[in-house]
């Protein structure tokens, strides 16, 4: 089964508004690796994966808006099937704004999403200027999209610099889950190396989870049949072969005091469709928050028992427990 797509932020703009600028302050990537990076997607945008390698999120960068013509259609189809965000730049020194409010009304008749508007060059002119303009495109925006829209103005005249607090805060308001997307973590060993690398595959399952919880991701399954599906994509990874008795045993060194007698019963049923010869069931649908920690927190357990056991090494459940419980506030603290 492949996994989950990756949630999509549609960045939507005239040139100049600051899109890269975005990518590159939230991402850390340099403005070579984006610019390098950019694969075309429709006819009119390209889209930028992070991590490139392996991602857990991308970037679609609408392109000419402000040309005669411009149709959103195959923008949106290229989104259709993914979690994603709107986000809509527009720089407080350029009033003609009318392109890009003309796409969003298109957009708007396509499909509800979330929006978020950034008013960019929040460093230039007075604040009275800026109070003037940043009204003045909002009201536009606002009737094109039919309801007042949530915004924020923002610096990002040096990425290094830009104050991404509140952004954030909007951001994991709007997508629960989304820093741990952002986040860029170094590896303290071999064993968090190869879990750093397999981190972006985890975090699809993640958000996807959290989807499955009440996120609008096309498809979504329960979360215990995307965990079961994770482990058996991430044990390939790590090139374990998933047997009963590996499943068992991980289980097993996990113990039900961490998962809870219930979710032991039915991450095992799960687990086990994916084993030929075992019987068949259908997990619930778990909350958001539940299936987004939990989700991360199996994946940073799952990695650290894979790996140990493909290298011959002890298992040591205390560390096992550990690292599942400091994964799972992670994820919980993220979703809240």
């Amino acid at each position: 089964m492949a996994p989950p797509p990756v949630p999509v932020f549609w960045l939507l703009g005239k040139t100049g508004a600051g899109k890269t600028s975005l990518i590159r302050a939230l991402t850390g990537a340099t403005e070579a690796e984006i610019g390098n990076g950019y694969v075309p997607c429709t006819r009119n945008s390209v889209v930028y994966d992070f991590p490139p390698d392996d991602p857990a999120m991308r970037f679609m960068d609408t392109r000419g808006l402000g040309e005669v013509g411009y149709d959103p259609a195959d923008d949106l189809a290229a989104c259709e099937s993914a979690t994603h965000l709107l986000l809509v730049l527009a720089r407080l020194d350029d009033p003609v704004q009318g392109p890009v409010a003309e796409a969003l009304a298109r957009i708007r008749r396509g499909r509800r999403m979330p929006v978020l508007v950034l008013h960019t060059a929040a460093d230039c002119g007075s604040s009275d200027e800026r109070a003037r303009a940043r009204a003045a495109t909002q009201a536009h925006f606002d009737a094109a999209w039919g309801q007042p829209l949530p915004w924020l103005e923002l610096s990002l005249a040096t990425p290094e610099t830009a104050d991404l607090d509140a952004l954030t805060a909007q951001l994991q308001a709007m997508l629960p889950g989304v820093v741990m997307l952002l986040e860029r973590q170094k590896a303290v060993d071999a064993e968090d190396a190869e879990f750093q690398a397999n981190r972006g595959f985890i975090l699809r399952y993640t958000a996807a989870a959290a989807a499955a919880g009440g996120l609008p991701l096309v498809g979504a399954a329960s979360v215990p049949a995307l965990q079961a599906t994770m482990l058996a994509a991430l044990a390939a990874r790590y090139r374990i072969d998933w047997t009963r008795r590996k499943l068992a045993a991980f289980l097993g060194a996990l113990g039900t005091g961490v998962l809870g007698g219930q979710a032991v019963a039915l991450l095992g049923r799960e687990l086990a469709l994916l084993i030929p010869g075992i019987g068949q069931t259908v997990g619930p649908v778990l909350s958001a928050s539940w299936g987004l920690a939990s989700t991360y927190a199996l994946g940073r357990a799952a990695a650290y028992w894979m790996y140990r056991t493909r290298e011959g090494l002890r298992i040591d459940e205390g560390e096992l427990r550990s690292r599942y419980e400091a994964a799972f506030k992670r994820g919980r603290d993220a979703s809240s």
